[in-house]
């Protein structure tokens, strides 16, 4: 698969990688238009090549004209800059219950978008027929065509092996084992196709927009299960097998007799996920089925529910203490639909990371509920697709194969 990075003209850095901004598009990436003079001198390119390159990629309906620069006494110079809406991307945030998709254009505004409350256990190939169909319907509301989206990106509840896009023994995905996602799409939408799991696609979209300036964060995803996305550096962390984040199976010792459904006793997941609140509270007689029944609960005041929350918190604060001497995040989000419950979940998690964590790692570390909120997952998504149809390798490639630009 192509390697996903870019680098924008101001040598931010996105959480996809980073390249050198030689190429004229990744130097447009910014927003800021700019004469073919101006480009010239940026990349030492001759002034013929790049009007060549621009007008390649005006054709490939990347790059448009945006009015004259001002005059210095002569002709005054045109101006281009990125066409955001000149093409769009897919994003798909599939969930254990619903499925999202979204078309954005190229800055991840989105256009429009569908959900549809369907369970992943009913199999990739219900889900998926759904998410095609969805992605047509809205491309035909916006007047698009399929041939105006670039990439397609989804997300999934589970792991994945992102070089292939094939979830890898998904605990809560009967059906989808091994199956071949990006191979699925091929025969209806001719276009790249990017897999990655889901906590890994809401820090993408957390970064994209509340925190586009960190390059040091953890997305923590509290839900069904528990898991984390890790920014480090600018760049998202997989890890050699694409399983890097996944603290929902770290040991904490005050659950050691707790089975989970993983196989072992003592997970994270099994003490502090919205399921494992809801069996704990209902053990003790309250009316509590699912995470969602222990988030109202919390809402109506019920002291036995905050304070299991609260312990919830500490029981991550234990494992997140951990993950911030190993890689010290500015900024941890807490994310996903246990985090409705807001601050007495992420008090807990303050109270064990503030009080046993070194104070300079600690000094400025913001730990704080998702900002984005439900979006961040779809948002994500469509990042992720953005991040590769616009890296530099597939620019060139596409600017090679315009018209006229084999031999430039």
């Amino acid at each position: 698969m192509t390697d996903i990075s870019r680098e924008g003209g101001d040598g931010h850095v996105t959480a996809l990688g980073s390249s050198v901004a030689s190429d004229l598009f990744q130097i447009l990436r910014d927003g800021r238009p700019r004469t073919r003079t101006e480009l010239s001198t940026m990349t030492g390119l001759a002034r013929s090549t790049v009007a060549l390159r621009i007008d390649a990629l005006m054709k490939l309906g990347l790059v448009g004209p945006v009015g004259d620069a001002v005059s210095t006494g002569g002709r005054p110079s045109s101006q281009f800059a990125i066409a955001a809406s000149g093409r769009v991307v897919l994003g798909v945030d599939v969930g254990a219950s619903h499925v999202r998709i979204a078309v954005s254009d190229l800055t991840g505004r989105l256009q429009a978008e569908s959900n549809e409350p369907i369970q992943v256990a009913e199999g990739p190939e219900a889900v998926l027929s759904w998410v095609s169909s969805a992605g047509h319907d809205l491309l035909a509301q916006l007047g698009r065509s399929p041939s105006d989206v670039l990439a397609i990106g989804i997300g999934l509840p589970g792991p994945v092996e992102y070089s292939t896009g094939r979830p890898i023994n998904p605990p809560i995905m009967p059906g989808w084992d091994r199956f071949d996602v990006p191979g699925w799409f091929h025969d209806s939408w001719d276009v790249p196709v990017l897999v990655d799991n889901d906590v890994n696609i809401m820090a993408l979209g957390e970064r994209e927009l509340s925190w586009p300036e960190v390059d040091h964060l953890m997305f923590v995803k509290v839900a069904t299960g528990i898991g984390s996305g890790v920014i480090s550096g600018g760049i998202l962390q997989r890890g050699a097998q694409g399983t890097a984040g996944d603290i929902g199976h770290v040991y904490v010792a005050r659950g050691a007799d707790v089975p989970c459904k993983c196989g072992n006793r003592g997970c994270l997941e099994a003490l502090a996920s919205g399921p494992a609140l809801a069996r704990a509270l209902s053990e003790m007689g309250l009316s509590a089925e699912t995470g969602q029944d222990v988030v109202e609960l919390v809402k109506r005041g019920n002291i036995d529910a905050i304070q299991a929350v609260r312990q919830a918190g500490r029981d991550i604060g234990e494992v997140l203490n951990t993950c911030v001497s190993l890689i010290n995040p500015s900024v941890i989000v807490i994310g996903g639909s246990a985090a409705q419950v807001g601050e007495h979940l992420i008090a807990g998690v303050r109270e064990i990371v503030y009080t046993r964590s070194m104070p300079l790692a600690t000094e400025h570390l913001q730990i704080t509920q998702s900002k984005a909120g439900a979006d961040a997952a779809v948002l994500g998504a469509c990042m992720l697709a953005i991040h590769h149809a616009l890296s530099p390798a597939n620019i060139e490639e596409m600017v090679i194969g315009a018209p006229g630009m084999a031999k430039v």
